[in-house]
């Protein structure tokens, strides 16, 4: 069976377990309302939906290498991530975000060793997070770039403004891929959640 073999038969079990054709319908006619936008690593370990057992239309979810907010910087290039943030707070009016990042991210991995430098694109964008190395051990590093994505979601005016407001919460969880735990930001430290 080839991998497109292995997405057509899971297209199929979940056509025919899972599709609820009234909430479908539902969604295809009042358009998505999503609370929340998750800001997650592109990595195929840490799917947002599947961890927090998510039904379509619930989340509003941005993957991108290393779960990265760059700061705000409306300069006219291409910036999909920031248009995708734009989009969930402006547009959609979410209540709050969380940047998910997790263990053994290969992004935060390459950072720390040559920082994606014979790379295009992933060199420059990992470097978002390049004071991350000044953290010792893959998890601190890991979890002072969620940190700093949350900082730079603050760099956002209109995000600012809604947090200020009270209308907008940020959040930012450290999955832990090995032990299935989850930690969350408070104040500069990361704790588990029960």
């Amino acid at each position: 069976m080839t991998e497109i073999d292995k997405l057509l038969a899971g297209f199929a079990a979940f056509r025919a377990a899972a599709f609820d054709t009234e909430h479908f319908r539902a969604l295809a006619r009042e358009g998505q309302k999503p609370r929340l936008l998750v800001i997650a690593c592109s990595d195929s370990r840490v799917d947002p939906a599947i961890l927090f057992g998510a039904q379509p239309g619930e989340l509003f979810v941005v993957r991108n290498v290393a779960n990265l907010v760059p700061p705000y910087q409306p300069d006219g290039h291409y910036h999909g991530t920031s248009a995708a943030i734009e989009f969930a707070v402006r547009d959609l009016g979410v209540a709050g975000i969380v940047v998910l990042g997790h263990s053994s991210c290969g992004g935060i991995a390459a950072l720390a060793t040559d920082g994606g430098a014979e790379r295009e694109f992933i060199g420059p964008w990992i470097s978002l997070a390049a004071h991350a190395c000044d953290h010792h051990g893959s998890a601190a590093r890991e979890q002072a770039s969620i940190r700093r994505s949350v900082e730079n979601l603050r760099s956002f005016p209109w995000i600012a403004e809604r947090e200020a407001a009270g209308a907008l919460a940020l959040h930012g969880w450290w999955f832990d891929l090995a032990e299935g735990r989850l930690w969350a930001l408070a104040g500069d430290r990361f704790s588990p959640l029960a």
